[in-house]
């Protein structure tokens, strides 16, 4: 069933000024205040104490746990629900069901409602539970059938209701957002397109090497290159199918991305990282993304600065539309004018999560995603958003990480007979690397010579091109000053590469159902 789980990571692998209370799910009332009745909360060690004596299941319900690894080392009673066993049952917080039953998972939502209407998942949920409450549930992704499971199943929603996450999520609607709160966009039209030459009519004023997106997708399949006609009809089905496109002139440009958490007290934000985009050796597909790193010098002080001030200013914008708690904002940086711009909105946890929650920061304090969980909670707080902020800001708060999304990304399709097991691992002096224990943790990599490593496709899974393989995370930059690869990265993708065997499918019945589920495999990233 693996195959079908890659097209799918990348959304794996967001308070009006009259309303104060935080904004739940349907069936969500709030996260209850655990162990002890707590009084207001008003500093970053009563967070702390609040969060390591909740007695109260928390569950994170999602195909894998890697968008918030080592949370649980924060939160009592903290458990992940998954669909994959990246840990071959060595870690005891993970929960994953023995049996499957065959599924074709066409969104991250469709495995997150088989997870809740598994057995021996409400088996779990249930022997956790104290009476009617089952404690509280944080996806990656959630529907309007999910939140009705939920609160049959007494599980509390820790998110904004569907329906509002979901008109967040339009790219056509961040930009609407960003206007109002004074966060540019690279220069652009919102149109409907019918034809090349309405596209030209269009976005005269944008010159003729254009990018267009759609309002939902992963931009690395819903972003498209476009300087001539036959540019165009290469997308033309994708691009005339929708009501509205964002049109924008195509710029030189440096990805980044900037986690926040919107608050009763204020938007929370965390430090700008770079995002790796469209290497070749670790996606298949132009645009795509396929990691972060975390290095405070990456852009100068006043770029940082900017996309700071841009994050608190849209998650102020988020707060008057309603929207509270986690979410990610997609920046781009101008290389020929250091001019900031706009992306996109991730209203979720995402693939940068996983940097965001163990950097020396947030380690120092708390986790970004404990404000979020604090959003979500009926204790009484008041927090100096604007110290903490400050805090955040300072690049000695900021030590160095970075983490690579490994792909298959050659046209063949085999089955893995072999996978490297998630844990640290060591590189030697020659470029090699080798296992050298368990971990659950990224922390567990203590120098830049070791990495940890998440297994994503194991040994009995299809091998495709687009599959995630794993995903590496290490100390210390993979980029160098041009923002390509460095040598210590390539040696990673090498090796991790390499502890990978498949068997060649003779048999041409299973190779054309394996070829069939691959088809469109791999279009999302890990969000």
């Amino acid at each position: 069933m693996l195959e079908y789980l890659s097209r799918l990571l990348r959304r794996l692998f967001g308070h009006s000024p009259a309303d104060t209370s935080p904004s739940l799910a349907p069936g969500a009332s709030s996260v209850p205040d655990g162990a002890t009745t707590m009084s207001k909360i008003t500093t970053i060690a009563d967070v702390r104490r609040h969060f390591l004596n909740n007695k109260e299941p928390i569950y994170f319900i999602s195909a894998t746990n890697f968008n918030l690894l080592g949370i649980g080392d924060w939160v009592g009673n903290f458990r992940h629900i998954n669909y994959i066993d990246c840990f071959e049952g060595q870690q005891r917080n993970v929960f994953v069901p023995k049996e499957k039953f065959p599924r074709d998972f066409e969104s991250i939502e469709d495995i997150n409602n088989y997870l809740l209407e598994h057995k021996e998942v409400i088996d779990f949920i249930q022997s956790r539970a104290d009476g009617e409450n089952a404690g509280v549930a944080a996806f990656l992704m959630f529907d309007e059938h999910t939140e009705e499971v939920c609160e049959q199943l007494g599980l509390k929603v820790a998110f904004p209701p569907a329906k509002l996450r979901s008109r967040m999520d339009n790219k056509i609607e961040t930009v609407r957002i960003g206007n109002k709160a004074g966060v540019p966009s690279v220069p652009n039209v919102l149109a409907r397109v019918g034809s090349y030459q309405e596209l030209c009519e269009v976005s005269k004023e944008l010159g003729d090497d254009l990018v267009v997106q759609t309002a939902f997708g992963d931009s690395g399949h819903t972003t498209f290159f476009i300087s001539n006609e036959d540019d165009y009809y290469k997308h033309a089905e994708e691009i005339e199918a929708e009501s509205e496109v964002k049109i924008m002139k195509r710029i030189n440009c440096r990805g980044s991305a900037i986690e926040a958490c919107a608050t009763r007290c204020g938007t929370v934000v965390g430090p700008l990282m770079t995002e790796l985009v469209g290497f070749k050796t670790l996606t298949p597909y132009k645009g795509g993304w396929c990691g972060n790193e975390m290095f405070a010098g990456a852009f100068d002080q006043s770029v940082r600065d900017k996309a700071r001030e841009y994050t608190f200013q849209f998650g102020e914008a988020l707060r008057e539309e309603g929207y509270r708690g986690y979410f990610e904002l997609d920046f781009l940086i101008d290389m020929d004018n250091g001019e900031v711009y706009l992306g996109e909105l991730n209203p979720r946890v995402t693939g940068a999560s996983s940097l965001t929650n163990v950097a020396a920061f947030a380690h120092s304090d708390i986790p970004l995603f404990l404000f979020h969980l604090l959003e979500f909670s009926d204790v009484d707080f008041d927090l100096d958003i604007n110290e903490i902020n400050e805090r955040w800001a300072h690049p000695e708060s900021v030590d160095s990480w970075s983490q690579l999304v490994i792909k298959h990304t050659d046209e063949s399709v085999d089955l893995l007979t072999q996978a490297p097991r998630t844990g640290v691992w060591k590189m030697a002096g020659d470029g090699s690397i080798g296992y050298h224990h368990y971990n659950y943790h990224p922390h567990a990599a203590e120098d830049e010579s070791e990495g940890f490593f998440l297994r994503i496709s194991g040994a009995g899974d299809f091998r495709y091109e687009g599959a995630d393989l794993g995903i590496l995370i290490t100390r210390g930059r993979l980029m160098d000053d041009d923002f390509q690869l460095n040598d210590r990265a390539k040696a990673w993708i090498d090796g991790i590469r390499g502890q990978y065997t498949g068997q060649s499918l003779q048999d041409p019945v299973v190779e054309e159902v394996a070829v069939s589920h691959a088809v469109g495999g791999g279009n999302f990233k890990i969000l």
